[in-house]
């Protein structure tokens, strides 16, 4: 993985990010204890960030169960940080002409920390179709958007985080079978993910490059699994192929 090192006098500063960082979907409020011991921080330290990320609206206290939580604050910053983001505009009516041709949910997707990011997405037509969120992120390894990241992005590899942790029983957690699979995602040009993420959901897609050739995010179309089957998931990639060549960044 590429060595990204820190500016020097940033550690209170990494410190404090690396707290915010702690609350998932699945652990959306903590005690002091645990926020200590997961970012291997005294007590002290730990409830000096936590005041000061207080100050700033970007961490709330639950007074009646003690625990922490993220705050409005960093609400606000996500929604701003949404509408300035040029590459989710220019992207925007490429998805909405997707979902609507296709039936499928478009999403556009960046990546993050051996993650990617739903940074915008465009519900399908279906009356049984994907549902995301954006703001949501999962495993590079899991997702269509994340092995087509892996297999085109100059850098790809060096994002994906070990060990692979398993999302269902058909989740590739070995770097071997993940090389396999990006050997024939770079032969079709696209991307396919099928009950890796979740169990009766499969997605397909590509990559969106700059003017420089650079990889820049994925776009996928998504739905259930007993609808994408082997041909669909090939029209689809064909369609989305087709539409990123068109774009203009």
């Amino acid at each position: 993985m590429a060595e990204t090192r820190p500016p020097q006098g940033a550690q209170a500063a990494l410190r404090a990010l690396k707290l915010l960082k702690l609350f998932t979907l699945e652990k959306p409020e903590l005690t002091l204890a645990q926020i200590s011991a997961m970012s291997e921080l005294n007590k002290t330290t730990t409830h000096r960030l936590l005041r000061a990320l207080q100050s700033e609206s970007l961490i709330e206290r639950n007074t009646a169960t003690s625990t922490y939580r993220l705050g409005a604050g960093l609400m606000a910053l996500g929604v701003q940080a949404l509408a300035s983001s040029d590459l989710r505009r220019r992207i925007r009516p490429l998805l909405r002409s997707l979902a609507s041709e296709t039936g499928e949910t478009a999403t556009l997707e960046v990546p993050v920390e051996g993650s990617m990011l739903i940074l915008d997405e465009v519900a399908g037509s279906h009356l049984v179709a994907a549902t995301g969120h954006v703001g949501t992120r999962w495993p590079l390894h899991a997702t269509s958007t994340g092995k087509a990241y892996l297999a085109f992005a100059d850098d790809g590899m060096d994002h994906l985080i070990e060990p692979l942790i398993p999302v269902t029983a058909k989740t590739v957690v070995t770097v071997e079978d993940i090389q396999r699979q990006l050997t024939e995602i770079r032969k079709r040009g696209f991307a396919v993910a099928a009950d890796e993420l979740e169990v009766g959901y499969t997605g397909v897609a590509v990559v969106v490059r700059g003017v420089l050739g650079d990889v820049q995010g994925c776009i996928c179309l998504g739905g259930p699994t007993q609808r994408m089957n082997r041909k669909r998931c090939a029209e689809l990639g064909t369609r989305l192929l087709g539409a990123v060549s068109r774009l203009q960044l």
